[in-house]
């Protein structure tokens, strides 16, 4: 972005200010297209936003450090800085040392400028945390999932909210910006989620009405598996990877595609739906669930291995987590179940690599992180694969939805913030800088 001078009436760069008058200005030849030169107060919160983006991303910054990385005059970075620190988005962070000259001071973003909502909404258990405007953690909570209706969903998660800020010393009416974790895809024709997979009740219109009332406007609803990807993104495995896929494998299937180092949602939002897949793997498959929630998580879910355990002839109490416990200490039975899921697993990468050749592939959920199971994949995907990407085992654990949530939310509040700059001029629809 370049810098903008605050002496001209025109967006020029600074180092060619302009002398036109505000009126409108001659189109360039050929164009037909008449130019309107930007007002004054344009100009000025274009130039906060800069300095803000800045800020943000070297962190504590002198006036003079910002003026030479933004190509603004010592006196509009004065000027810019006044305005935004009135506003309270940043605030001083001590003094530069240990440096020739006069100690220099500093500047931050206000960490409270803004804060964001993370919740995520799982079988089991709903979690959530909240994290400030630099993306710090100031809380977090996991509670045990006990609602069986959409309206007791609801308030489980309000409560879990209340909760939150409550440990934060905040009130919810503080909250920047809320984005929740679901299964499923959020489906704009309806206003409810789709694809909700085994979240009974969850897909009706009920659901996203409840939770808007509840949150607000300013609530994002995004894939559970999406979240964990931008979370891998931003914090895990892919951090320093433009291509990889991001897969998950516990009581369901999903995968999250970051290509370019953007998340890809596709045309309708299902793109990695990869629960729907038509491979099923013989004992773990079943035709009633196939219909529910897709062929692959029929048969590779949680669910599908213990209904192949159990088929191969183990008995008792049998879990996903006791099979592959078994399988480690030997039993055959086990063993050729855990032998399977690899092989299907295995088979659904494949058919990402054919079609966007990753350069990783993430394995996270309970069974994707299960001891040896990435080995096991890597094994069977060496025999069928036309190239090998990287496999690794995710880092992040259970908090992985509500981390990407935070990363989504701290983007979209930056945003919000960006856009109630008090020169904004109104109606003029200033947003963040990219």
């Amino acid at each position: 972005m370049t810098a903008l001078s605050e002496d001209t009436h025109g967006i020029v760069p600074a180092e060619r200010p302009a002398r036109e008058s505000a009126s409108a200005l001659p189109p360039p030849e050929g164009t037909g297209t008449a130019l309107f030169a930007a007002r004054p107060s344009l100009i000025r919160a274009m130039n906060e936003q800069l300095l803000l983006e800045h800020i943000r991303q070297l962190g504590p910054c002198s006036r003079a450090e910002l003026a030479r990385v933004s190509g603004l005059s010592k006196p509009t970075v004065s000027l810019a800085l006044g305005n935004v620190e009135r506003a309270g988005l940043v605030r001083t962070a001590g003094q530069r040392t240990g440096v020739p000259g006069r100690s220099a001071r500093l500047y931050e973003i206000r960490p409270d400028a803004g804060l964001v909502l993370g919740l995520d909404i799982g079988l089991e258990y709903i979690r959530g945390a909240i994290a400030d405007l630099t993306g710090e953690i100031r809380v977090r909570e996991s509670l045990r999932a006990h609602a069986t209706s959409v309206r007791a969903r609801v308030a489980e998660l309000v409560g879990l909210a209340d909760m939150l800020c409550g440990n934060a010393s905040v009130p919810r009416s503080a909250i920047t910006q809320t984005v929740i974790g679901s299964p499923g895809v959020y489906d704009p024709r309806r206003n409810s989620m789709k694809l909700t997979g085994g979240l009974r009740g969850w897909d009706r219109p009920a659901a996203v009405a409840g939770l808007r009332e509840a949150f607000g406007p300013s609530l994002v609803m995004e894939n559970d598996v999406d979240a964990a990807a931008l979370a891998e993104r931003a914090l895990g495995q892919g951090r320093d990877v433009d291509n990889f896929a991001f897969v998950h494998i516990g009581t369901g299937i999903g995968m999250g595609l970051v290509l370019g180092g953007q998340l890809l949602r596709g045309a309708h939002g299902v793109a990695g739906e990869i629960a729907f897949l038509p491979l099923s793997g013989g004992a773990g498959a079943d035709e009633h669930e196939a219909r529910k929630r897709g062929m692959l998580e029929a048969a590779a879910s949680a669910s599908g291995i213990v209904r192949a355990a159990r088929r191969g002839g183990m008995r008792g109490s049998v879990s996903a987590r006791r099979v592959f416990a078994a399988a480690a200490n030997g039993d055959e039975r086990a063993v050729a179940v855990v032998a399977e899921e690899a092989r299907l697993v295995a088979q659904t990468i494949c058919a990402v690599i054919t079609v966007v050749d990753p350069d990783l592939i993430v394995l996270g959920g309970g069974i994707g992180r299960a001891p040896g199971f990435a080995e096991s994949v890597g094994r069977e995907l060496e025999r069928i694969a036309p190239v090998m990407p990287a496999i690794k085992v995710s880092a992040l654990g259970t908090d992985a939805v509500v981390d990407g949530c935070l990363a989504a939310g701290t983007e979209l509040a930056w945003g919000q913030v960006m856009t109630v700059l008090p020169t904004a001029p109104s109606g003029d629809g200033v947003r963040a800088l990219t």
